[in-house]
């Protein structure tokens, strides 16, 4: 039970509000992460929030609204939220696919708390704060990728301990219906000044405010736990599509540069995970963008810990032997993830990350391995600029050339489309017609209206000179049709498995088809026959392109630590921030 009122709770919404009764065939939008294509996962950085805001004295609580509801399908957000008793609602709108979600969630806390101040950040709203303080159930937006300090200052404003016109970064409309922004004066250039992702605030909110369930992650995160380490803000790279590029992040966060989180603060993040987790850490951006020096300093420190979880490596670029032996010491098992995107060289050279010779990342991959890497899982996109439908079918090729080489090594490779959006603010969108794109969403509610078509194929927001939407959803079942024989090929996966795969991608190209025959019915029939197909419209993943769980299915998770542990772990931080509130 709940010991007091949290002084703000964040919700964090599913991608479409009423995904549960709203026809819609979301396709292979989210195989490639750890969500489904609700996008029930929130931002790491909410956990930092609201960590960061109770170490200034006020009280928080994680509700994951969009998991609930993909885990009990009568669960009732109305009455969680009509529950609410919290002075402030903090809504998460970092990723873009929570466009429709997000407001949504939003005017419900109008409508049963109208006098609760409703407060929206992240990435997507920064990116379209201009045009998110004019709907009427959002009354503050804050700006930037480290909303930390403004969030509290903010708090303090409104609890008449300050004013509205000196809190950074924040987004507002003044008494006389004016709209204020507050300049982007809050960008701290190191991470250190706060726990980030801060999995000791999970811990302490579960036990002030019970419900587990409302502040897991995603689904299946109790039974196989992945950890995150955040090692960076901000990008050095300017891939095409992505909205972490370096420009956007220059242009619409004001960061010049990376803020890195240093390698000591990094160590005590990995104590803190290995404190209550056996399962994977993953290591998100890759460590070298602080340079050198810091990653292996950083792995210096993790070797003193002796840790036996299995880390996970991101890398935006080929690594050496160095630094893979560096790994190696390290820690006991590691893997990498490597996200070359395309596959010829007209391709990638629009893009940030491994843009250099595919020999190099052979080679790079060859070191990695030789130096004792468990396994290597490489991604690639469909959707990019220059790039043909035959160009993603020789991708495949290439990946079959790729588990030749490395026979008797774990190597998996992934492809997937860019979708459901090009990200605003990455290069592409800011110029299209320079790199080949044509938008069909422009604003923030021409997304949030995207999100309601019926289909994936309908919801992607562009398509290029190469590729019309048509060819980017035709190529990419193709595509994944020969990879997945590929891997049975190579004995990536099982028959069954195979065969599953199979059988999804043809049911998935069966739909997409009925759906676009029925698009062009007339709109009194459309809907009577798009309600007749929402049976079949499941969000569970039924329809992704790979097999179950297959990004984890090799990492060795063993789950969390046993119940003794983790009770006096609870009570370790019972007592530090007893001692905390005591003194200061």
């Amino acid at each position: 039970m709940p010991i007091k009122t949290p002084t703000v709770t964040f919700f964090h919404p599913p991608a479409v509000y009423d995904f549960r009764e709203r026809p819609g065939f979301f396709g292979p939008i989210s195989d490639v992460v750890p969500s489904s294509p609700i996008f029930e996962m929130y931002p790491v950085g909410l956990t930092s929030l609201a960590d960061y805001l109770e170490r200034h004295g006020y009280g928080t609580q994680i509700v994951n609204l969009a998991h609930k509801m993909l885990r009990d399908e009568d669960y009732s957000v109305e009455s969680e939220i009509r529950r609410c008793r919290s002075s402030y609602v903090g809504i998460d709108l970092h990723w873009l696919p929570h466009a429709h979600g997000a407001i949504e969630i939003a005017k419900l806390v109008k409508e049963f708390h109208p006098d609760v101040p409703v407060i929206l950040g992240g990435m997507s709203a920064t990116y379209y704060h201009d045009e998110l303080i004019e709907y009427p159930a959002v009354d503050y937006v804050i700006r930037g990728d480290s909303a930390e300090q403004p969030l509290v200052e903010l708090v303090q404003a409104l609890d008449g301990n300050g004013d509205l016109s000196s809190v950074p970064n924040l987004t507002y409309i003044d008494d006389d219906g004016a709209v204020v922004v507050n300049p982007l004066s809050w960008v701290p250039d190191s991470l250190d000044y706060t726990a980030l992702p801060s999995y000791t605030y999970v811990i302490r909110s579960v036990m002030k405010y019970g419900g587990l369930q409302k502040v897991l992650p995603y689904q299946g995160w109790l039974e196989s736990p992945v950890t995150m380490l955040l090692t960076s803000r901000g990008c050095s790279l300017n891939c095409v599509h992505c909205g972490g590029s370096n420009t956007c992040y220059r242009e619409t966060f004001g960061r010049d540069r990376p803020a890195i989180r240093s390698a000591e603060k990094l160590a005590d993040d990995v104590r803190s995970i290995t404190s209550f987790s056996n399962g994977p850490i993953m290591v998100v951006n890759d460590i070298r963008i602080g340079g050198r020096e810091t990653a292996l300093t950083f792995l210096e420190y993790v070797e003193d810990i002796e840790t036996s979880n299995e880390f996970v490596f991101e890398l935006f670029w080929p690594g050496d032997r160095e630094f893979y032996e560096a790994i190696d010491d390290a820690v006991s098992s590691w893997r990498l993830e490597f996200s070359p995107e395309g596959y010829s060289p007209t391709v990638r050279q629009h893009l940030g990350k491994f843009n250099g010779s595919l020999e190099e990342m052979e080679t790079s991959m060859a070191e990695a391995y030789e130096s004792g890497c468990e396994s290597i899982d490489l991604f690639f996109l469909i959707g990019l600029p220059e790039q043909t439908p035959e160009e993603v079918l020789e991708t495949v090729e290439y990946c079959d050339h790729l588990l030749d080489r490395f026979a008797g090594r774990t190597l998996k490779p992934f492809i997937a489309p860019l979708a459901p959006f090009l990200d605003p603010g990455s290069p592409g969108f800011e110029n299209p017609e320079e790199y080949g794109y044509k938008t069909f969403c422009e604003t923030f509610e021409d997304h949030r209206q995207q999100l309601l078509e019926p289909s994936w194929a309908r919801i992607l927001s562009y398509e290029t000179e190469w590729m019309s939407r048509e060819e980017i959803v035709a190529v990419t079942y193709e595509a994944s049709r020969r990879l997945n024989e590929v891997k049975y090929k190579h004995g990536l996966i099982d028959e069954e498995t195979f065969d599953s795969v199979n059988d999804r991608i043809e049911a998935s190209e069966t739909i997409v088809e009925e759906i676009e025959r029925i698009a062009e019915k007339p709109p009194d029939q459309r809907e009577l026959q798009l309600e007749n197909l929402q049976e079949e419209l499941v969000t569970d993943g039924s329809f992704s392109i790979c097999g179950d769980n297959e990004l984890e299915t090799s990492w060795q998770n063993t789950g969390l630590k046993d119940a003794k542990t983790l009770a006096k772990l609870a009570v370790k931080i019972a007592a530090t921030d007893l001692r905390q509130r005591m003194f200061g």
